[in-house]
């Protein structure tokens, strides 16, 4: 993995000290995909990096590529722009559960239905994390929000299943409690050609950690981390004493490359360079 004085050469010193808040897992995920663009060779100045609106969105203003803020939940159409201007490039998505899946949920995946050769990153913490803890489209039933101070009733979307459907060659899901297999999942994105959508399970303790009384953020990643069907499944079914049934765990969560395909980018199609 890139050494951290590899990573801090991608980082533009000028813009700190970051934003983000004490325990937020943000950072390890840009740490994550720092060290996956050198990993797979990026020239740095060939790397382009835009982002909508909401805390996750706001890593790119302290990588030192060409970065882009766009408006709230159009980061994919910017970046389908600057990928058929400019083909060479190496152009990937920061966006955040709500951001991607709500406002912008309807250019997400029409860039998978055309295979537009982007790498999108989906920070999923369940909630509106920047404007005030509202809940979102991947907020789970039950879940406390500032909007749903009782509890959300509506069924959180799986963006991953979604992206799978609407057309993207490459869908993985990750957490942040992993940091070395997010690089990887990271670098094997980046490396596909086509529209390739990693979901990042991350953490959010000032809004969704203190609402739902899940603890600060090294709690919340090890909770990530048993949400993982890998160690949720052995758990729930573990008699640690005889006499007491297993816990009642909620579902854990498939983790890793769900779906691989390759198909024409559109780029290609469309009279560019793939």
């Amino acid at each position: 993995m890139t050494t951290t004085a590899q990573v801090r050469e991608h980082l533009r010193g000028w813009a700190m000290p970051h934003v983000l808040c004490p325990g937020c897992a943000h950072g390890i995920v840009g740490r994550a995909f720092l060290s996956a663009v050198d990993d797979v060779g990026i020239d740095p100045d060939q790397m382009a990096v835009v982002a909508g609106i909401g805390c996750s969105s706001r890593l790119v203003g302290y990588l030192d590529f060409c970065t882009l803020h766009a408006t709230h939940g159009r980061a994919p159409s910017f970046a389908a722009g600057i990928k058929l201007a400019r083909p060479e490039l190496t152009v990937a998505v920061f966006s955040g559960d709500g951001d991607g899946l709500a406002i912008g949920g309807n250019h997400l995946i029409h860039a998978a239905r055309r295979n537009i050769d982007l790498t999108v990153v989906l920070f999923n913490n369940e909630i509106y994390g920047m404007t005030g803890g509202q809940a979102a489209p991947t907020t789970s039933v039950g879940a406390i929000a500032s909007t749903a101070p009782r509890g959300s009733v509506e069924s959180p979307f799986d963006a991953c299943k979604l992206m799978i459907g609407a057309g993207a060659t490459f869908v993985a899901r990750a957490a942040a409690s992993e940091p070395y297999t997010l690089a990887r999942i990271f670098a094997d994105a980046l490396d596909h050609e086509g529209l390739s959508f990693v979901e990042v399970l991350s953490d959010c303790p000032t809004y969704f950690g203190r609402y739902n009384k899940l603890g600060s953020g090294p709690e919340m990643l090890a909770a990530i981390t048993r949400s993982d069907n890998r160690i949720a499944i052995p758990l729930a079914g573990k008699r640690s004493i005889p006499t007491i049934d297993p816990p009642d765990l909620p579902p854990g969560v498939e983790l890793g490359t769900l779906h691989r395909e390759h198909r024409p980018v559109f780029t290609g199609r469309a009279g560019g360079a793939t």
